[in-house]
């Protein structure tokens, strides 16, 4: 099991009921083949610095889930097919479990 970082900016305009849904989904995705999710942090609206797919806004939401590189690879490809997601990022955290000393 890996520690894992997911981001997700979704369009703007979805009702926030939908934002939670999809959130909520994903969560228990991972939860369902054995991982862990951990904080759901909801950024909220934020304006972009620059325009992705003809939109100036995105509601941002982080995700902390912990599970097997299959699990969160799936996940990667239910977030690259949704409509509502207009970017995202799985991103593998190093482990903490191990101090590191020189």
């Amino acid at each position: 099991m890996r520690p894992y970082e997911i981001v997700v900016i979704f369009d703007a305009t979805l009702d926030e009921n939908i934002i939670r849904e999809t959130t909520d989904k994903i969560a228990e995705y991972v939860r369902s083949k054995g991982g862990m999710t951990g904080r759901i942090d909801r950024w909220g609206r934020r304006t972009f610095a620059y325009e992705l797919k003809h939109r100036t806004e995105g509601y941002y939401v982080v995700i902390e889930a912990t599970g097997e590189p299959a699990v969160l690879a799936e996940v990667d490809r239910m977030l690259s097919l949704s409509d509502d997601v207009v970017r995202h990022r799985v991103i593998r955290q190093p482990d903490r479990s191990v101090p590191v000393s020189k």
